[in-house]
């Protein structure tokens, strides 16, 4: 069985950007290339309430609750988190513009995960 060098370095490379990045305070991979540090402002975050998993539409195929770009009002459904079998809505914490919705649909979450990122 032959290796290919070229493989193997790129892989000790990036094994190698890994280990600084955890070193440095864990910055977020981009792409296999790119290493770009993400702050996010907690005071324009919404946070998960309750640990379950996280639906983005109130039933699959339906428009989402929020999208990049939408301008939402404090107590608006960002999402719905169900746990033991009971759909629980997320409200707005605030008032905003989305700039990040940080889960997929059908992701499980944690208490205090961040699910929404305001402008």
């Amino acid at each position: 069985m032959e290796i290919d060098k070229k493989i193997v370095k790129k892989l000790i490379d990036l094994l190698e950007d890994l280990k600084k990045s955890v070193e440095k305070g864990g910055e977020v991979f981009a792409s296999k290339d790119e290493v770009v540090k993400e702050e996010i402002d907690n005071s324009k975050t919404i946070k998960s309430p309750i640990i379950g998993t996280a639906y983005l539409a109130p039933e699959p195929g339906a428009k989402p609750f929020v999208e990049l770009g939408k301008k939402i009002k404090k107590g608006d459904t960002i999402m719905i988190v169900e746990a033991m079998k009971t759909m629980n809505h997320v409200p707005a914490t605030l008032d905003g513009i989305v700039k990040k919705v940080s889960v997929e649909d059908g992701q499980p979450v944690e208490f205090g995960q961040v699910l929404v990122v305001l402008k």
